[in-house]
């Protein structure tokens, strides 16, 4: 129950077992040309171009800023943690301006008001954002904010590596020029695939740019040819794809969509509510400082007084396995919890007992039972 690599289903890993094709065979193009196809739909996103590529969500974010920035652009960043940061050290590798929004605390997120204020002050080619950060599990609202964007002229970058396939994303109706995720998240497939989607205007401002590509594997001028073949179902090459996962990666985007994004999103926050509620009740704080800042693909929960890392341990001898912590401010005082992708009820109250379980063998005094009992109200 990590925040990714998630567990995976039966049939994604049967893909992964398959004998390895050559990705110019014609059973691999076709395979290849439907995942392309399928991930508009998961990214609600029919005008889009998308990349499938081999490497992690850090590459895709990576491809991002090496083919929209040039240097002496400016890149807002809106901050809400550790993946944040690291958006803004990759814009600044290629050159850009930087200027940060950040929340004003651990667990906050900055408000619209400061981050149209921050548009209004400067001149702007690019805004980040983090839809959700992995090390605080807060989210963004990425609608709102895009539309903020929009509306001066400055294109929108959402890290989506861990809410694609888990928040409600709409990557055109909300006017996202870029959206990306990574496989291992709530797409539900083995690590080693970054995943992004280019609207028109990112692909207008790519064509626009006026000096070269700074990073070669990255570069759109190589990659565009090789998307446009394999959609149209003809062999091409620039660099070997990682074809066992884009066999997994077909199988459970097909999965994704057999559920329906709308029915998979609430799901997901059935789910988070439960995990969510059923900490409350233990007396156990979240991270996020509202409800309404809250992932829901995610959880981020401090320890109780007394208890330290130390619980991590005794959780997993109850036979659940979650996170640390990752931001650097809080890194001792807390522990993650990931619900996403093919996660079910069961799972989530397997790992609320064992909690409690630990909470128990710790020492803390709390009323047996009573995090199992709040879930179970929300998922009857």
């Amino acid at each position: 129950m990590i925040p990714g690599p998630i567990e995976f289903t039966p049939e994604v890993m049967r893909a992964m077992g398959m004998p390895t094709t050559s990705h110019v065979a014609p059973n691999f193009i076709n395979i290849f040309g439907e995942a392309i196809e399928l991930l508009r739909q998961v990214f609600l996103s029919p005008t889009g171009q998308p990349f499938i590529m081999a490497g992690s969500g850090t590459l895709a974010m990576d491809m991002a800023a090496a083919n929209l920035i040039e240097e002496g652009d400016g890149v807002l960043v809106v901050n809400t943690g550790y993946f944040s940061d690291r958006f803004a050290r990759i814009a600044e590798r290629y050159g850009a301006r930087v200027a940060e929004v950040r929340a004003s605390v651990v667990g906050d997120v900055p408000s619209v008001a400061e981050v149209e204020a921050a548009l209004k002050s400067g001149s702007f080619k690019l805004m980040t954002l983090t839809h959700v950060d992995t090390s605080t599990a807060v989210s963004v609202d990425v609608k709102k904010l895009a539309k903020i964007a929009r509306a001066y002229g400055v294109l929108t970058a959402v890290d989506g590596v861990c809410s694609v396939g888990g928040e409600e994303l709409r990557q055109d109706e909300w006017e996202v020029d870029i959206a990306l995720t990574a496989s291992q998240k709530a797409i539900g497939v083995p690590p080693g695939l970054a995943l992004l989607v280019a609207g028109p205007r990112a692909i207008d401002a790519f064509k626009r740019r006026k000096s070269p590509v700074r990073n070669f594997y990255a570069d759109w001028n190589e990659w565009l040819p090789i998307m446009k073949a394999y959609e149209e179902r003809k062999p091409s090459y620039f660099g070997t794809p990682a074809v066992n996962l884009v066999w997994a990666l077909n199988v459970s985007l097909k999965q994704i969509l057999e559920e329906g994004m709308e029915k998979r999103v609430e799901r997901h926050r059935v789910i988070s509510r439960a995990f969510k509620e059923a900490m409350t009740s233990l007396d156990l704080k979240q991270v996020p400082l509202s409800n309404e800042k809250s992932a829901t693909t995610l959880s981020g929960v401090y320890y109780p007084d007394g208890t330290d890392s130390s619980l991590l341990k005794l959780i997993g001898e109850a036979g659940v396995i979650v996170a640390g912590g990752l931001h650097p401010q809080i890194k001792d005082r807390y522990f993650r919890v990931g619900h996403m992708g093919g996660v079910n009820n069961s799972d989530i109250l397997a790992t609320i007992g064992a909690i409690e379980t630990a909470l128990s063998r710790s020492g803390c005094k709390f009323e047996k039972g009573k995090g199992l009992q709040a879930a179970a109200m929300i998922l009857e």
